[in-house]
């Protein structure tokens, strides 16, 4: 890792060497893209995850639930495992407190932990994660999925930010090729017809 920056000019060095120009310079775009995207989105995960778990260590303790602290981390931490993790730290954080103080405590904890996920999923995530990435919602449920079922948790955290990578190559790709072709981006129109929430909400009250 100290020697990182020598390692990545040896690197450059002989893809410049055994490359030619333009594929060297599409490899180092693609490079330069991936590296920006991975870095947004493990980033905002950890920086997501820090603030999920406060937010539920400070309420389950006012509350007075056992384990807040614990609980709090588990949650933190297994945030960063995208979709999945916080259902696997609800349910051992509603096994701790059953084991701990009760049913309708462990009850209480489940319904805490479902308000709170609707308004980190709502308000909290979109902003810190979700636009870190540039992926569609549907996208990242495919990744997600496909990203388990092929590495496990691994999978899970990584396939988000390639996912992401590929999109984002594909929709370059595609934009360039229609613009040769002389046809206007079908995702273009429909951006430049839908007008702003504020207009629609009007629209709706009237």
């Amino acid at each position: 890792m100290l020697d990182k920056e020598h390692l990545g000019a040896q690197f450059k060095g002989l893809l410049q060497a055994y490359l030619p120009q333009k594929a060297y310079a599409r490899f180092m775009g693609g490079a330069s893209l991936s590296n920006r995207i991975f870095s947004k989105f493990v980033a905002g995960q950890c920086t997501e995850g820090l603030v999920i778990g406060a937010i539920f260590s400070v309420i389950l303790f006012v509350s007075g639930f056992d384990y807040a602290l614990l609980i709090g981390v588990l949650i933190g931490f297994m945030s960063l495992i995208p979709v999945f993790g916080t259902t696997i730290a609800c349910i051992l954080g509603a096994l701790l407190l059953l084991m701990s103080q009760g049913l309708w405590r462990a009850v209480a904890f489940v319904i805490l932990f479902l308000v709170i996920q609707q308004i980190d999923g709502n308000f909290i995530y979109p902003h810190i994660v979700g636009t870190s990435v540039g992926l569609p919602p549907m996208w990242v449920l495919v990744a997600v999925t496909l990203g388990g079922s092929l590495m496990g948790v691994t999978g899970m955290f990584f396939c988000i930010p390639l996912a992401s990578v590929i999109y984002t190559l594909v929709h370059r790709d595609a934009r360039k090729r229609l613009e040769a072709k002389g046809i206007p981006s079908p995702v273009v129109e429909m951006a430049a017809n839908t007008p702003p929430k504020k207009q629609r909400r009007k629209r709706k009250n009237k």
